[in-house]
């Protein structure tokens, strides 16, 4: 069976260009010369997540950001004020710093120069012995990177001319706003060394076809008690919450799990859909109680629910993820390390009375991905993705073959890839962005990149 779909798409000037939209070439999964142009055209130009703010409370605590061969120092002024900066000193190019820590100001461990939080230059040893011209104040101070903050975290983008972080994290952001994702704390996080392209790890999360074979786990059960007192939709439900938050933390937090089984007796109507409705109310509403009374700025979930607002996974353009469920999340981090390795970040985002947080999260050390601590759900997603990896290899395989029913989101964010390596400007590519900062599960979307084309269905 196939039906013809009408897309705005012309494929990019770029190598390995995606050149029908249900079509993506192997090679811009391991091709070298590809990674280098995304090295060199895409990294540089896109609002990446640098740091949870919970790393850096205080005047003076930093995190070093790095991508790729670029280091970057985010650092805490004051309460309202983050700023980033080249970790590199003005003399000769040595890292200032390493990881992360605290302090008073940067020094730089080779010859001693010093700046202040701020950046400025602060001193230079023998000053003398330097020609004038290459002391102008302005030219010693580190080089600043743009910086803004969201939703609890600090964002840099190496390019003074792209749009603003809140234009190119739309409607992500707006969405999320109304969840209140700003007042998550980090109760754990932790990194995974995966021996895959950076592409290929962010696409294993945007959709959900891939839920019955790899996670069967989740799927509607045959664990159902014919003598069971509960009724049968709360039990099943029990059972999805207990089984996605096992391991996971904020995928579906304890402490939810818990209010739910608190109301696992009350009475439901006999309509299975109002039934569903009636139970997915009860525990929203007693969700909300529970965590506003610890004194946390916790949305009404009713409401969200009544407006759609929420999605069980959402995707912020180009290697970031949350998956909110009732009041907690999962959050990923993707990065590439290499054309075939990729650092895989996952964090169980939490909320605590008052929204303080319980402390500076440790950076983890990166684990294999067959590392026996991971929790079931990564541990299967993860099992995949080395094996498609070398599968991709294949002289027998060209293309992956996308639904654009369901598998839209690839092929759009595939496509917006292509956008950077081709040098469009920001102007142009915002929308196409936009259009990627979605759920899962969507359709191939018009990008606005290219004059109207069409795409079989296959």
């Amino acid at each position: 069976m196939s039906s013809l779909t009408e897309v705005n798409w012309t494929p990019l000037p770029v190598p390995w260009a995606v050149q029908a939209v249900d079509r993506i070439p192997k090679q811009r999964y391991y091709d070298e010369e590809f990674y280098a142009l995304e090295a060199e055209l895409f990294w540089p130009r896109v609002w990446q997540m640098a740091c949870r703010l919970e790393e850096i409370p205080a005047r003076g605590d930093f995190v070093e950001y790095e991508i790729l061969d670029q280091s970057i120092i985010v650092v805490r002024l004051d309460d309202d004020n983050v700023r980033a900066f080249y970790n590199s000193c003005r003399h000769r190019g040595m890292k200032i710093v390493e990881g992360s820590g605290s302090r008073r100001s940067f020094v730089c461990p080779f010859h001693g120069w010093c700046w202040g939080l701020d950046g400025a230059n602060t001193f230079v040893l023998r000053p003398e012995v330097f020609d004038e011209s290459n002391l102008g104040a302005d030219d010693l101070s580190l080089v600043p990177v743009r910086c803004e903050l969201w939703g609890g975290c600090a964002w840099i983008n190496l390019d003074d001319g792209a749009s603003p972080l809140r234009e190119c994290i739309e409607p992500f952001a707006s969405k999320h706003d109304e969840w209140k994702v700003g007042a998550l704390r980090t109760e754990w996080w932790k990194s995974c060394l995966l021996p895959v392209n950076w592409k290929l790890a962010t696409e294993a999360f945007m959709e959900g076809y891939h839920v019955p074979q790899t996670h069967p786990q989740l799927l509607p059960p045959s664990h159902i008690r014919k003598a069971s007192p509960v009724h049968p939709i709360i039990e099943t439900s029990l059972h999805f919450m207990r089984t996605l938050g096992s391991g996971m933390g904020g995928m579906t937090h304890e402490n939810d799990v818990r209010i739910a089984e608190g109301l696992q007796n009350i009475s439901l109507p006999d309509d299975p859909v109002e039934a569903m409705a009636g139970w997915r109310g009860a525990v929203n509403d007693a969700v909300t109680k529970w965590h506003r009374a610890r004194g946390c700025d916790f949305p009404d979930l009713n409401d969200l629910d009544r407006r759609g607002v929420i999605d069980p996974i959402g995707f912020c353009f180009p290697h970031y993820f949350i998956l909110p469920t009732y009041s907690s999340a999962s959050s990923y981090r993707i990065r590439p390390l290499g054309p075939e390795e990729t650092l895989f970040e996952i964090w169980s985002l939490t909320r605590y009375p008052g929204d303080r947080s319980p402390g500076k999260p440790t950076p983890p050390e990166p684990l294999a991905p067959d590392d026996p601590s991971w929790p079931t759900i990564p541990a299967q997603d993860f099992s995949n993705l080395p094996r498609q990896q070398k599968g991709l290899h294949a002289k027998g395989f060209d293309f992956m073959r996308l639904s654009t029913q369901i598998e839209g989101l690839i092929s759009n964010f595939e496509r917006v890839v292509d956008g950077f390596l081709a040098g469009l400007p920001y102007e142009q590519l915002v929308g196409s962005i936009q259009k990627t900062n979605t759920t899962i599960d969507v359709p191939v979307a018009d990008l606005g990149l290219s004059e109207r084309v069409s795409s079989e269905v296959r």
